[in-house]
């Protein structure tokens, strides 16, 4: 019980310290393998702690021919800092791999709550509160984090990549990413509760020599796609966070997070 309330405690972290993403050691993977996807939950370089099996609403798994499964509980190890999804890829093609938590609420002072505002991407809320004066207040927020990863498993390269998931908020790209190439541009379609969100300020990156380098953040159009500049080969990431406020005298805002990762030769 008091290792299970410890754990408990490691992961009620405040929500601008930890991103969460689905990253492999390759995105390119031979057929009828066996694949470890990373569950980072921190920052695209390292995970600070394990996500619990029992915080997660959903994870699936899409084939490359489109089928949908849900790994089980026995599929996650984890050691100190980091969860992993082990898989097997009994196809060749593209995979979509999907992780859903539940949501949490966090208090937050008024001056972290507005560098997380600042650092994590959210201007338009910042702008409000310092528009209604309100930078000094306490909040608290319910937040939710719905993420995905794809990866190619030998050389077909199937259609899968573009499945929706259903998930609060999704990134959907509209084009395989493992046809394209280092100068290409990808849009990615921004969905809240399966709507496009129009004019969402989205944030993407890519580790290049162990660090991260951050690209030009990009806001989506009337179709709610966001379009990313690939400027060079790597692991990328696409992220948002979605941010609203609530009427709820005891709750101020929800935040609901996205992120896909991909590999590009």
């Amino acid at each position: 019980l008091v290792a299970f309330l410890l754990l408990c405690a490691m992961l009620v972290v405040p929500a601008f310290a930890h991103d969460l993403f689905l990253k492999l050691d390759s995105f390119f993977v031979p057929a009828n393998s066996k694949v470890t996807v990373s569950i980072l939950n921190g920052s695209f370089l390292a995970s600070e702690a394990a996500v619990n099996f029992a915080r997660l609403k959903d994870v699936s798994v899409v084939s490359p021919s489109g089928v949908r499964t849900s790994p089980r509980e026995t599929d996650f190890t984890k050691n100190e800092t980091t969860s992993f999804l082990n898989l097997e890829t009994k196809e060749a093609g593209t995979y979509v791999v999907g992780l859903s938590t539940l949501p949490r609420e966090i208090d937050l002072e008024g001056k972290d709550f507005n560098e997380y505002l600042e650092h994590d991407g959210i201007p338009d809320t910042l702008a409000e509160r310092k528009k209604k004066n309100e930078l000094g207040k306490k909040v608290r927020e319910r937040y939710s984090k719905h993420v995905k990863t794809i990866f190619q498993a030998g050389d077909a390269q199937t259609e899968n990549y573009k499945t929706a998931l259903g998930y609060p908020v999704e990134l959907v790209p509209q084009a395989n990413p493992y046809k394209l190439k280092a100068g290409d541009t990808i849009g990615v379609l921004c969905l809240k509760d399966g709507k496009p969100l129009v004019n969402q300020y989205v944030m993407s990156g890519r580790e290049a020599d162990g660090k991260v380098v951050a690209e030009s953040n990009v806001r989506t159009d009337r179709k709610g796609i966001a379009r990313i500049k690939l400027g060079a080969s790597g692991k990328w990431y696409v992220r948002f966070i979605n941010m609203t406020r609530l009427s709820d005298p005891k709750l101020n805002y929800e935040s609901k997070w996205a992120t896909l990762t991909f590999e590009i030769k």
